[in-house]
């Protein structure tokens, strides 16, 4: 959007947000110019607020003039962030989980209706992954969000269904009906297996993670592992399960955890 269609007296805190939301993994280092541009800003007016950025450490200029987000709003983010509890609870067993799996494990949260991902194990040559920490992807295309979506509410869950349903493969599902019918089995078998959902030689397995060791408690965050498609992903949902139970036991139903 254009710096013109903005409202008139808009906040500086939304001018700045939408300056980090510029960067990307994939591009985390951009001019001043291409910061502006991506914001919806005038180059001056970016430039202004990059430079109070800096000052604050929230950004950063490298050597080549560029700019990318400051160690100092890394600090805070892990200082301040609500799923810091749960990645510690977890690591102990994400790492038993990866030394037996040998490839991706991985813990996500769900988060504007879509699956973010605040930990990842991998292997130098583990299968392909296009998941990374602090990474989305819909609820409806990976494992561990479909296991979010299954005990989301209701609401959410129906405006993913009725919503567009973007395919990664053919395999990914992109039908309102096959996608319900999907949520009450994984409701019902506890777990799900993706085989080829996001990419055709991988399969993801996921299942809940609670926020305690009752059947019944609230599901806080979808455990998964990324293998190869070989047929015997199945096979690993004992492992995920127990993992998953040990998570919860040491959450010990502390809401507070995750949003």
């Amino acid at each position: 959007m254009r710096s013109e269609q903005r409202p008139r007296g808009e906040p500086v805190l939304a001018r700045a947000a939408r300056i980090l939301q510029a960067f990307t993994p994939e591009e985390p280092e951009l001019s001043v110019s291409e910061v502006g541009r991506r914001a919806g800003l005038h180059v001056a007016t970016a430039s202004r607020l990059i430079a109070a950025m800096v000052g604050l450490g929230l950004l950063a200029r490298t050597p080549a003039g560029r700019v990318r987000i400051g160690v100092r709003l890394w600090e805070l983010a892990q200082r301040a962030s609500p799923t810091l509890g749960l990645r510690e609870a977890a690591m102990p067993f994400l790492e038993d989980l990866h030394a037996v799996i040998g490839h991706h494990v991985q813990l996500g949260v769900l988060d504007a209706g879509e699956v973010l991902f605040v930990e990842r194990l991998s292997a130098r040559d583990a299968v392909v992954n296009v998941t990374r920490i602090a990474g989305r992807l819909p609820v409806h295309a990976s494992s561990t969000g479909l296991v979010l979506l299954a005990w989301a509410p209701r609401e959410l869950q129906e405006r993913v269904i009725t919503g567009p349903l973007s395919a990664y493969t053919p395999a990914t599902v992109t039908s309102p009906a096959r996608l319900r019918a999907l949520l009450a089995g994984i409701r019902r078998q506890g777990h799900v297996v993706c085989d080829g959902h996001i990419h055709a030689d991988a399969t993801g397995v996921a299942v809940p993670v609670r926020s305690g060791p009752d059947p019944a408690a609230p599901v806080v965050a979808g455990l998964s592992v990324i293998v190869p498609s070989d047929g015997r992903a199945s096979s690993l949902v004992p492992a995920l399960q127990a993992a998953a139970r040990g998570i919860a036991r040491r959450v010990g139903g502390s809401s507070s955890l995750v949003q």
